[in-house]
């Protein structure tokens, strides 16, 4: 084209580059995530007062959240390891669960808006406080007084009569894991069938705990905030709304129908999962599991599940993350349950509250 030409027209636009485009926006978003990934907690205290100034997003303003409330954790636990168990062990463990539960509570209500790195992140954050909290219960327990000894010297005695040395005292246990979960519950029953409903108990939308259960079957109506299950063997459970998460470790040959916004699932083997969850559920160290659609009635459960957020059904029961199963492929770990295999829908309406060995 002539240059006068030129000189009087518009420059045409360049092309596009997809490639180029497409670069920047993937080095923009890891240069997010990296940011985000490193903020300390200094930081995070100082971004959260200009997060909301600025139209911060999401993932930005759960992580300044997130690193405030594991702030408040790490330093509930360290004024539990420095308290004393003839002092205030007690209030300082029950405060560091506290503080535990709320950050567990704040992943659980955030889980469903985060990108799959910001979500491993903060669950494996939160899983390693609750571990710290269990280490530190279990380590405090009373010990010995210390006593001096009288020292005045004695005449010497025949060794021939001396009395037979006094075997050392035995060792105080320490406290059981299942002990240190928090919340009320039930533990350490064999072939009961036990039957609480929330809607009418003192313990209403608080934390509940299943622990050291044998062939045995629960049925939990209304909502709780959260739900803590261990050690159970050839169980069945059904729970009716939990506000936050579940996390459930070392069962075997058991059946779970449970609707949350969270499901943690650790060592469990040859056991059924019938869930609604808002969020993915996710297993580590498991083997033999199986997924279904949640399959639980009773009079008033629509309204528990509403109340908690969790009226929708989402479909999350069939998106489960095995965190030891890395490859492209799909983990042996678990599997779908076929519907000509799993239950009906099981209505607990006309089962009352009691507790009574079977």
């Amino acid at each position: 084209m002539p240059s006068g030409a030129a000189a009087g027209m518009e420059p045409e636009p360049e092309p596009e580059q997809p490639k180029a485009a497409a670069g920047g926006a993937h080095r923009k978003h890891l240069a997010l995530l990296e940011r985000l990934s490193k903020r300390s907690s200094s930081s995070a205290a100082a971004g959260g007062a200009s997060s909301d100034s600025t139209g911060a997003s999401p993932v930005e303003a759960f992580l300044t959240r997130f690193a405030a409330a594991k702030l408040a954790a790490e330093s509930a636990l360290s004024a539990c390891r420095a308290s004393s168990p003839e002092g205030d062990a007690g209030a300082s463990l029950a405060a560091a669960a506290a503080a535990v539960d709320d950050l567990d509570r704040l992943v659980a209500e955030s889980s469903h808006a985060l990108p799959p790195y910001e979500l491993r992140s903060a669950l494996a954050a939160a899983a390693d406080l609750r571990a710290a909290h269990r280490a530190a219960a279990s380590e405090i327990r009373p010990k010995k007084s210390f006593s001096f000894r009288n020292k005045s010297r004695a005449p010497p005695r025949d060794p021939a009569a001396a009395p037979p040395p006094q075997p050392p005292p035995p060792e105080q246990p320490k406290p059981s894991i299942d002990a240190a979960l928090p919340g009320c519950g039930f533990r350490g029953r064999n072939g009961a069938t036990l039957v609480k409903d929330l809607r009418a108990s003192n313990d209403k939308d608080g934390d509940f705990t299943l622990a050291d259960l044998v062939s045995c079957e629960v049925y939990l109506k209304g909502k709780c905030r959260a739900l803590y299950v261990h050690k159970l063997r050839d169980c069945r459970v059904f729970v009716g709304a939990v506000l936050g998460s579940v996390l459930i470790e070392d069962v075997e040959g058991c059946t779970f129908a449970i609707a949350a916004h969270q499901i943690r699932i650790h060592e469990a083997r040859a056991t059924d999962f019938y869930l609604r969850v808002r969020s993915r559920p996710i297993i580590e160290d498991c083997s033999g599991v199986s997924f279904a659609p949640h399959a639980l009635k009773y009079d008033g459960i629509d309204e528990d599940l509403k109340e908690s957020g969790l009226e929708e059904e989402t479909g999350n029961w069939a998106n489960v993350d095995d965190f030891k199963w890395l490859r492209a492929v799909q983990s042996p770990n678990w599997r779908l349950v076929p519907e000509v295999e799993r239950l009906q829908t099981v209505d607990i309406s006309e089962i009352h509250e009691r507790e009574d060995d079977r």
